[in-house]
């Protein structure tokens, strides 16, 4: 416990003695529950979800948006020239995609959301008048998508998780899935045959006893968590700050969900003391959720572009100590009965075919699965003991957990599943597994030292196969970058250069491609005048000069 604890604990005991014996336990119970959260927004739900709704709504003059760091006349309109090139390039590479996304966006709200939300909000407006992006692919092939005007790009997407082999691998999995069920057919509410090995296999694989089938991450993730709650007759989970598990309202309580965070969810800083602290004291605890994506950034959302306001973004990996962490977690929730929740929708088998579990040495409760593990069809999977499985009460009868989807298991699903587990042990991929950590953390090093040499102030970090850009100089524009490196032909999600995920078919040839494309973009934009930086230019004055803007635009409003 540090000073400030020591401070706080000093003036609540006493506080405390003046309120009389029968009210310590709850107010002990506040105080380390207030102790155990992030010291962030991030940590303090409440009180982001007033904050987030205070924020004002404004754009950027057309002067302002090309010297809002304070860039000279000469720097200005090196930019301005620049952004109306690159707009150019984008515009004519890719004319029918753009013009069937334009026609698209007004009737889907997805697409309307994330166009909204790939930059920060107060660039947005002249940029859409310089930029689009298209959001059609017409074929996949290796490591390139191809868009409907016959340009190839490649593809760091992930298909948000899903791509771990490689494109031309799933289409083969799924036609061969369909191929076995289609003589069934779309039978729902009992069984292909297919479906008996795809759980012994997922058995042997996650080290549990028995298997649920749900049609997404999501549904997985609810449904093992209102297991927990079955079998511990308690309501209260506990996730951790910047976790996502999911769009429902207990596991999504912040800024995002319309409802008020929920009474029933705590939100814990993860990897520290005072978390353990509150496990041990407390006795309403159903389940603790784990995603082991979090090791990239503990306490921290996942990064996005929107979000690059001074080019800050924190990656920081270190699988011992995160093994080390979730060895006290399992140790602590097993001493209570707690369901120890292993998520690995987005993460399971990139890291080993056993998942994070084998990957850092812990054994979970319930594990749940998705994305990849479908072959390339939507799925979402539970994996646990026994105890915690059942969904019945054999001496009450009336006392169930029910669970049901019309399309869990589908025959197709099932069969393309069921191609993927059978992969999972063959040698070629085997081999791929037993050297995966050593290529990609030998790729990461050769493309920083790459981008070393040529004298740009990016680099990249990650776990695994999923990389983040980090930027080592404040800047206003750093959130560029995405749009510099769909000029060179690379592909990234909507939220841009803050997730790159690669698969296992990028062989050396491939990496160094994209590498090259890499940089090339990254010198662009240093050519271009974006990471032009005044004398003195901190982080922390970018951040209290967009505060500012920020109380002024308010002000107006108001």
């Amino acid at each position: 416990m540090d000073g400030s604890e020591t401070l706080l604990s000093v003036a609540t005991w006493g506080g405390l003695a003046s309120l009389g014996v029968w009210a310590f336990p709850k107010g002990l119970q506040r105080i380390q529950l207030s102790l155990a959260k992030y010291p962030s927004l991030g940590g303090h739900l409440r009180m982001a979800k007033r904050v987030s709704k205070l924020i004002p709504g404004y754009s950027y003059s057309d002067a302002q948006w090309f010297s809002v760091d304070g860039a000279p006349l000469a720097v200005v309109d090196q930019r301005r020239a620049a952004l109306a090139r690159l707009g150019h390039t984008l515009k004519s590479q890719s004319p029918q995609t753009l013009a069937q996304t334009e026609v698209l966006k007004p009737m889907v709200s997805d697409l309307q959301l994330i166009s909204q939300y790939r930059v920060p909000y107060q660039f947005r407006a002249v940029l859409s008048e310089h930029i689009k992006l298209g959001s059609f692919w017409r074929e996949s092939s290796g490591v390139f998508l191809t868009d409907l005007d016959g340009n190839r790009f490649i593809d760091v997407t992930g298909s948000y998780g899903v791509n771990l082999f490689g494109l031309d691998y799933y289409k083969a999995s799924m036609a061969e899935g369909a191929a076995l069920a289609q003589n069934l057919g779309p039978v729902l509410g009992s069984y292909h045959p297919s479906v008996l090995d795809n759980v012994q296999r997922l058995c042997k694989i996650s080290g549990m006893d028995e298997v649920s089938f749900h049609m997404s991450g999501t549904e997985a993730v609810m449904q093992a968590v209102r297991l927990a709650r079955y079998h511990t007759r308690k309501r209260k989970l506990v996730r951790f700050t910047g976790a996502y598990h999911g769009w429902w309202d207990d596991v999504q309580p912040g800024p995002g969900n319309p409802m008020p965070p929920s009474g029933d969810t705590l939100t814990l800083n993860e990897m520290h003391a005072n978390t353990l602290r509150v496990l041990r004291n407390r006795n309403d605890i159903a389940c603790v959720l784990i995603n082991p994506l979090q090791a990239m950034h503990p306490n921290r959302a996942a990064p996005t572009d929107s979000t690059l306001i001074d080019g800050s973004r924190f990656v920081k990996y270190d699988r011992a100590a995160y093994a080390a962490w979730l060895a006290e977690l399992r140790a602590v929730c097993t001493a209570k009965g707690i369901a120890l929740i292993m998520d690995e929708v987005f993460l399971g088998f990139r890291l080993a075919p056993g998942g994070a579990q084998e990957y850092f040495g812990v054994k979970a409760d319930l594990v749940t699965y998705g994305k990849t593990l479908g072959g390339g069809f939507p799925v979402g999977v539970i994996c646990g003991q026994a105890r915690w499985m059942r969904r019945f009460q054999d001496d009450k009868p009336g006392d169930i957990c029910f669970a049901r989807g019309t399309f869990n298991a589908h025959p197709y699903v099932m069969g393309a599943m069921n191609v993927f587990l059978k992969s999972l042990e063959s040698p070629a991929v085997q081999a791929i597994y037993a050297v995966a950590s050593q290529t990609w953390t030998s790729r990461q090093t050769k493309l920083n030292d790459k981008l070393r040499a040529a004298g740009v102030p990016v680099r990249v970090a990650g776990m695994e196969t999923v990389w983040s850009v980090l930027y080592e100089s404040p800047s206003r524009y750093h959130w560029l970058l995405q749009y510099y490196l769909r000029a060179q032909g690379v592909a990234l999600s909507w939220v841009g250069s803050g997730r790159m995920i690669f698969s296992f078919n990028f062989d050396d040839a491939a990496f160094d491609d994209f590498s090259q494309r890499f940089v090339q973009a990254a010198q662009a934009m240093q050519a271009d005048g974006w990471w032009w930086m005044p004398e003195g230019q901190t982080g922390k004055a970018i951040r209290r000069q967009v505060l500012r803007e920020m109380l002024a635009a308010w002000w107006r409003r108001a």
